[in-house]
């Protein structure tokens, strides 16, 4: 089966990005940079793509040009484990960013993300539908999620 990575485009942020991306996520490293060359179109030795992984997941960044630019139709979910995991990358990739609805954010380079700790999924899928619903109504009307309330949602308190 062939291995699918995304491929980020940017201006000239690139290497920044991947930077700051394998600065946030565990067991993440960056493996290679590669530069434009004489045929350009950009200068000779500027960044031209960066390969890196998160948490086991190859991705690229490359400095294509300001034609494209990221927007909300596509996004990066985190499965976080608890509150706490929530708490971390909410943190650290709003910073500089966007904080948005349900759970979601633009970084400082304008990738979108979607903070999501596990139990929503579990909540969302109740086979109670009033339970889901009100994990749902409570969702609606959260930034960032917060674990402790959508479960007191569900449950109706």
């Amino acid at each position: 089966m062939p291995r699918i990575t995304p491929n980020l485009w940017f201006d000239t942020q690139g290497k920044e990005a991947a930077e700051f991306y394998v600065s946030v996520f565990p067991n993440s490293k960056i493996t290679n940079v590669s530069y434009y060359g004489e045929a350009g179109p950009r200068a000779a030795g500027t960044v031209l793509t960066v390969d890196f992984v998160l948490d086991g997941q190859p991705c690229t960044a490359i400095n294509g040009g300001p034609e494209f630019t990221f927007n909300e139709a596509v996004s990066f979910l985190i499965d976080c484990a608890d509150q706490e995991e929530v708490d971390y990358y909410w943190s650290k990739l709003s910073e500089g960013g966007q904080e948005g609805p349900c759970g979601w954010l633009k970084d400082k380079y304008g990738l979108s993300w979607q903070v999501v700790p596990a139990v929503l999924e579990e909540l969302l899928n109740d086979p109670d539908t009033e339970r889901s619903q009100r994990a749902m109504k409570a969702m609606l009307q959260m930034g960032k999620l917060d674990v402790a309330a959508l479960r007191a949602a569900a449950d109706g308190a």
